[in-house]
């Protein structure tokens, strides 16, 4: 019988049948997915090391060498807003042995207000699953007479106060996030950028300097037990066991406002989809451990898994939809 009619016929039995059609490509994928990793697995991380990404990489670097008994090995490559990072991932081989790991930040905020980009996440790369969230605190100098966000609010409506509020530079989810509560608190804020991140505003706030920003917890929670800041709002769902007396931004008024800083995990796109799923379950099974899950709440990280390839994916589409409306509605660009 020839090779297209013999084809037209199976396809034809499997209809009739019920059966499931098992095409020599799918077969061949599902083997390779079998066998996954048949050589050392790179994780490439687009920033330079001791940064959340790179800790997180390194986390899972362990475990999955472990795992899959072949060396895994993270790969710092920072530069030009991730870029250099994004190209390395969506030109390797299609078989799964090139990762990457990236952030909100690099992966839809940044990318989703360039002008010009030569490699585009949601065509060029394709995303196995979040792996954790960072929670935020909106804090404020101690010299600012508020124990609440709404207090916060408050006091610059009924004094007129323009309120310096720090962020790690324009064009970030902290500029953004400074921006949305803006809007929604209904007041005008001087937004002042800190190239040296989270450390270097942490001080700003203490100093006074700047009176009010969104931090991750990390970066200030021991600030707030000390009392050189306040905590007047977390950005987690609930509120936290480190803090119980701190309300949820929605407690106080803010549904939806402020970020939970993600991570997740990358390949080329067209890697294919039952490698995907392998990859997916194999991350997965190493990070929904309680050891895992004990060693990042030492650095008020949490674990947070994507049911599947399919379910990050359309988590990352509702981000981008969420981030492009506030780069589009205050007109933010970067080269």
């Amino acid at each position: 019988m020839e090779p297209i009619k013999a084809f037209s016929w199976a396809v034809a039995t499997a209809f009739a049948t019920g059966m499931s059609i098992q095409t020599p490509l799918l077969a061949a994928q599902r083997d390779a997915a079998g066998n996954f990793p048949t050589k050392p697995v790179r994780i490439i991380v687009p920033n330079t090391a001791a940064g959340a990404t790179d800790i997180i990489a390194r986390l899972l670097q362990a475990r999955l060498n472990e795992l899959w008994g072949q060396p895994v090995v993270v790969d710092n490559r920072p530069g030009a807003s991730g870029t250099i990072g994004f190209e390395l991932t969506a030109k390797a081989p299609l078989d799964g042995h090139t990762l990457m790991a990236s952030s909100v930040s690099m992966i839809v905020v940044e990318t989703t207000m360039a002008k010009t980009l030569s490699v585009r996440p949601s065509r060029d790369l394709a995303g196995i699953t979040s792996v954790m969230e960072i929670p935020h605190l909106l804090v404020a100098s101690g010299a600012v007479p508020a124990l609440s966000a709404r207090e916060l609010v408050e006091y610059a409506k009924n004094t007129g106060t323009r309120l310096n509020y720090a962020i790690s530079g324009f064009g970030t989810y902290t500029h953004l996030d400074a921006l949305r509560f803006q809007k929604a608190a209904g007041i005008e804020l001087t937004i002042v950028p800190y190239k040296g991140g989270a450390g270097q505003f942490v001080s700003a706030i203490i100093g006074n300097e700047a009176q009010v920003a969104l931090v991750n917890m990390a970066s200030s929670i021991a600030h707030v037990r000390t009392g050189k800041m306040k905590a007047l709002a977390t950005t987690w769902p609930t509120r936290r066991p480190e803090l119980p007396e701190t309300p949820t931004m929605a407690e106080s008024g803010f549904p939806g406002i402020g970020t939970n800083a993600w991570n997740g995990l990358f390949v080329a796109a067209g890697v294919p989809q039952p490698l995907l799923n392998r990859i997916h379950a194999d991350v997965v099974k190493v990070m929904d451990t309680p050891s895992m899950k004990e060693q990042l709440a030492k650095q008020y990280m949490s674990v947070v898994l994507s049911k599947s390839p399919a379910d990050f994916a359309e988590f990352l589409r509702e981000e981008t939809k969420k981030w492009r409306q506030v780069v589009v509605e205050n007109k933010i660009t970067v080269e």
